[in-house]
């Protein structure tokens, strides 16, 4: 165990205002990520904070980290993709999520239950990074641009120009930022916000 992880699980990850309070999530799970941790522990993974969440790694490289929600825990395995799942507990935390996968606990009972199994695929995880196995994103080209945000391209071409010269990743975050919202005024919103941006050449989370 790592004594600067200890925190998490008295005072929470620290990014909002319930932080350190009563009202933070983890403690409705604290017995459910004790349990997750001591089950990672026991794979011989190293115990870090990073983001506020214990993550834990093997040889420096990100393998799992466990999160508290307002409806569940989780413990989050960053290559996920890359796992047979052969007992299908594994699920995307989010549509567009193409690497990471999740399972997702209410119950310590089921967490112990499920312990050779999420063992098993953490064996799996490092071994998958031993190996040196990648996920294979999808192309920028593959996804779908937003009306909003091709209306933009077509409208002002250092635009285009400025977004074609990005790294694909950075191309891709943009696309699945632009889609994500149900309505079309939010899309626009964020198109406009992230223009000034996209046209000096920077990523979405770049400062």
């Amino acid at each position: 165990m790592n004594p600067k992880v200890d925190i998490y699980f008295t005072a929470g990850c620290g990014r909002c205002p319930l932080g350190n309070t009563p009202d933070c999530k983890v403690h409705n799970w604290k017995s459910e990520l004790e349990k997750l941790r001591a089950i990672i522990l026991a794979c011989g993974l190293d115990e870090e904070l990073k983001w506020g969440v214990p993550v834990y790694t093997f040889q420096k490289s990100n393998i799992v980290l466990i999160g508290a929600f307002k409806e569940n825990c989780v413990i989050s395995f960053f290559k996920g993709a890359l796992l047979n799942d052969a007992a299908g507990i594994l699920s995307k935390p989010g549509e567009n999520t193409q690497a990471g996968r999740v399972v997702r606990f209410t119950d310590v009972r089921e967490i112990a239950r499920l312990e050779p199994v999420l063992k098993a695929y953490i064996y799996e995880a490092v071994e998958a990074e031993k190996a040196g196995l990648k996920v294979k994103f999808k192309e920028p080209s593959e996804f779908s641009i937003p009306e909003e945000f091709q209306t933009k391209l077509d409208e002002i071409p250092a635009l285009k120009t400025a977004f074609q010269a990005l790294t694909p990743g950075r191309r891709r975050a943009y696309i699945l930022y632009f889609s994500q919202p149900k309505q079309s005024q939010t899309r626009a919103s964020r198109v406009e916000k992230s223009i000034p941006q996209i046209l000096i050449g920077k990523g979405l989370n770049d400062r």
